[in-house]
């Protein structure tokens, strides 16, 4: 533990708040922030499944609110696609959990180790943060004739590492939907995935369950809720560049942690 109790509840909630309020209408960011802050206090096989429990309940609670807009074409044949990369992606990650298998050695004077779930995510993350900093300029959605593949790929890295809203976002951004059916599309997409997903983290859950800190989940939970419907009330903009350096700052800098061993 890296700090106190309490400050530990202050970030989580603080970035669940935050993360939820800036992705109700880009459709991505919650996971990609989230899973970060949690993977400073908790393995990252554990972070990834804490992760997903919020993205659901949140996901839950915001297609409530845009429901009526979805494209149900859209939503179904990207959306159970993804639902089976899904799967494929958190079998991956349980696999990986459970392998025993792990990297030891001597940094800075400090014995370390690194496990296949902390190199896999990190490199992942790694090539997200990597991706976040390209001119927004230059970034262009992927073609429709994409969507059926694409929701496979979307869904395998939903289910591996929790990172599949940026992926969504972009094969979703040519299927010819406007700004609300964009919105519900993707709430929807993310629903197919985030059920898809728990359902095999639950033999993670089972593991750890002792160790689970619920009161901190839902107080997670929680927070992600309230930036919600801020973000459903005032928020006209999706992300603006300061945010998306800042986004790609945090993966950049957990990536390293990951892969050197030291988070």
């Amino acid at each position: 533990m890296l700090c106190s109790h309490a400050m530990t509840y202050l970030i989580i909630c603080s970035v669940a708040a935050l993360a939820s309020l800036l992705t109700f209408f880009s459709g991505f960011g919650l996971g990609t922030l989230l899973l970060p802050a949690f993977a400073v206090f908790f393995a990252i096989e554990k972070a990834v499944a804490l992760t997903a429990i919020v993205h659901f309940v949140n996901g839950v609670f915001k297609l409530g609110l845009v429901h009526r807009h979805i494209d149900r074409g859209v939503a179904l044949r990207f959306g159970l696609t993804a639902a089976l990369g899904a799967l494929a992606g958190a079998w991956l990650l349980v696999q990986l959990a459970g392998s025993g298998w792990r990297i030891d050695y001597t940094l800075f004077g400090r014995a370390v180790s690194v496990t296949p779930p902390q190199l896999v995510i990190g490199v992942l993350l790694l090539v997200f943060a990597l991706a976040e900093l390209r001119p927004t300029a230059g970034r262009r959605g992927f073609p429709q004739r994409w969507q059926i593949p694409g929701g496979l790929i979307c869904g395998f890295f939903g289910g591996l590492a929790g990172l599949q809203g940026a992926l969504r976002s972009a094969f979703l951004l040519n299927a010819g939907l406007d700004k609300a059916a964009y919105v519900a599309t993707g709430a929807a997409v993310a629903f197919f995935i985030d059920l898809s997903r728990l359902a095999m983290y639950a033999q993670l859950i089972g593991q750890h369950h002792a160790e689970f800190d619920y009161g901190l989940l839902a107080a997670a939970v929680l927070a992600a809720l309230a930036g919600s419907v801020i973000g459903k009330r005032f928020l006209h903009k999706a992300t603006m560049p300061t945010i998306r350096k800042l986004v790609a700052l945090l993966l950049f800098t957990v990536s390293l942690g990951l892969i050197s061993g030291l988070l």
